[in-house]
């Protein structure tokens, strides 16, 4: 994904209520039973299928570096489903998301104005209906660019616009993000 698409899967991960299992043989046993069979396990891993096998039957128990990541990511990807859509749920209903950034933020103005881009350090609430677009736009398969436009769509409203309250019609740019990070 990107920064922000990987800052909102991190966020909902952090309503795990169970770790993720931690030896690669019982994270294959995992992977064989959501996926039911070991020949997708082997083609989503890039792997071959007696590999699978054998570290579920625990003959191979340390895989390689490049195969344990992948491996972590495929489990972390599919653990807990039912706990993580009640989490986007409940930050697009009731709760929203708290985003802390430190990024360039900038709007459209002459040079030398106070409006010229500079590295903001930023943490704010943002309220139910802008995580629940967040989401939305997340699960309609959206690129890195397009949530990083409304990310900044967001931000633009709930912090320089304060809500429509001041600053009418400014355009935020983000850009250069250093930081990001969602919490529900």
């Amino acid at each position: 994904m990107g920064i922000i698409g990987d800052g909102l899967e991190r966020a909902v991960q952090q309503a795990f209520t169970r770790p993720l299992p931690k030896s690669a043989g019982a994270q294959m046993r995992y992977l064989v039973r959501q996926l039911k069979g070991t020949r997708a396990v082997a083609d989503l891993l890039g792997v071959s299928q007696r590999t699978v096998e054998r570290y579920v039957k625990d003959q191979i128990r340390r895989p390689r570096a490049d195969l344990a990541r992948r491996l972590e990511d495929a489990v972390r990807a599919r653990w807990q489903p039912r706990v993580r859509e009640r989490a986007r749920r409940r930050a697009a209903t009731r709760t929203g998301l708290v985003i802390d950034t430190r990024a360039r933020f900038g709007f459209t103005a002459a040079p030398g104005t106070t409006d010229d881009a500079r590295i903001r350090h930023l943490t704010l609430a943002l309220p139910p209906h802008h995580a629940a677009r967040l989401f939305d736009a997340q699960d309609a398969g959206a690129n890195e660019q397009q949530l990083r436009d409304l990310a900044a769509e967001t931000l633009g409203e709930v912090y320089f616009r304060d809500g429509g309250r001041r600053a009418t019609g400014l355009a935020v740019q983000f850009t250069d993000v250093e930081h990001l990070q969602f919490e529900l």
